[in-house]
């Protein structure tokens, strides 16, 4: 009996370190061909409204910005959306669910984690589980972890390959912010100027392909709302330094990030209030999740690193 627990023991001691290995050996790039019949069509619907969503005709009416999921989730040079190596890749995400979210305080699935972002990001409606664009964005999602060991995360809903990087720079630049003055939102603009506005507009609004940051346009709200990850003065920071300047990401220095986010998320944005971000329950169904009010401003998200925003700016134009 003893001499089989041990050899119990010994087993499973192989299989974690095999699955430790599969992981690091897992390459980081989309699989080259669709799955075939419906699922492969499924797969290649969710990856179109990656790219559109906010034009696409399953989803253009639950989004209430100029934003799709690859202003975001960007492409990498395969050409589809999460697949570049940066924070935000959606390669190895579909491994970890279901899993915990401390936001929802509730065990997520796939499905719940991109239909939230529409609230958020999209600044928009939250798509209806089991729907057709539902399904599709969380198969696209899914192809990409193909081959990949699942491994359920307990602590975040987030890839194996983000969880860790994304977990440090959050902390890490919430030190950073907390110590922000109105230097560093001037040195911020400056940086935005040099290094930003070129793609993204001096004004925020984007210009062509590449996504705006901030602000409005015929009264419509451009960017992403003050419930975004983006919008968290760490998050974003940590965000930019991973994926920022395009194709030149890592090169920026800390602070260099972190007054570039200052500066970005001190301009207007839409206030987030969840329960506008929901259809009525007698549409939607069940909502998974155990916090039922969320509200966020600039203003609030800037307290929140114990900032006031009109000292950061210099100025009182933040309602």
């Amino acid at each position: 009996m003893k001499n089989s627990l041990i050899k119990y023991s010994l087993g499973a001691a192989a299989l974690l370190m095999m699955s430790s290995n599969l992981m690091a050996q897992t390459p980081t790039v989309a699989p080259k061909a669709y799955p075939a019949g419906e699922v492969g069509k499924m797969v290649k619907l969710g990856e179109d409204i990656m790219m559109h969503t906010d034009t696409h005709p399953l989803t253009k009416d639950m989004v209430g910005n100029k934003l799709q999921c690859i202003s975001c989730h960007i492409r990498g040079s395969d050409g589809k959306p999460g697949t570049a190596h940066g924070i935000s890749t959606f390669i190895g995400t579909a491994t970890a669910f279901p899993a915990y979210s401390k936001r929802e305080k509730s065990v997520q699935t796939l499905q719940d984690r991109i239909n939230n972002c529409f609230m958020r990001s999209m600044n928009g409606k939250r798509p209806i589980v089991d729907t057709k664009a539902s399904v599709a964005m969380a198969t696209y999602v899914t192809w990409l972890s193909e081959g990949m060991p699942m491994k359920m995360n307990p602590k975040m809903p987030c890839s194996p390959m983000n969880s860790d990087r994304w977990m440090h720079g959050a902390k890490h630049f919430a030190k950073i912010q907390k110590k922000a003055t109105h230097a560093n939102y001037v040195n911020g603009k400056k940086l935005y100027e040099a290094k930003c506005a070129m793609c993204h507009g001096r004004d925020g609004a984007g210009k062509g392909t590449f996504p705006p940051l901030w602000g409005q346009k015929n009264g419509k709200w451009l960017a992403y709302n003050t419930g975004a990850g983006m919008s968290k003065l760490n998050k974003g920071a940590a965000w930019v330094q991973s994926n920022m300047p395009k194709y030149q990401g890592g090169t920026l220095k800390d602070q260099a990030a972190a007054d570039i986010m200052l500066y970005v998320d001190a301009q207007p944005h839409a206030d987030f209030d969840l329960r506008k971000g929901l259809f009525p329950e007698s549409k939607m169904g069940y909502y998974n999740s155990k916090v039922l009010k969320e509200k966020h401003t600039v203003r609030s998200n800037f307290k929140q690193f114990g900032l006031d925003i009109d000292t950061i700016r210099g100025d009182h134009k933040i309602k």
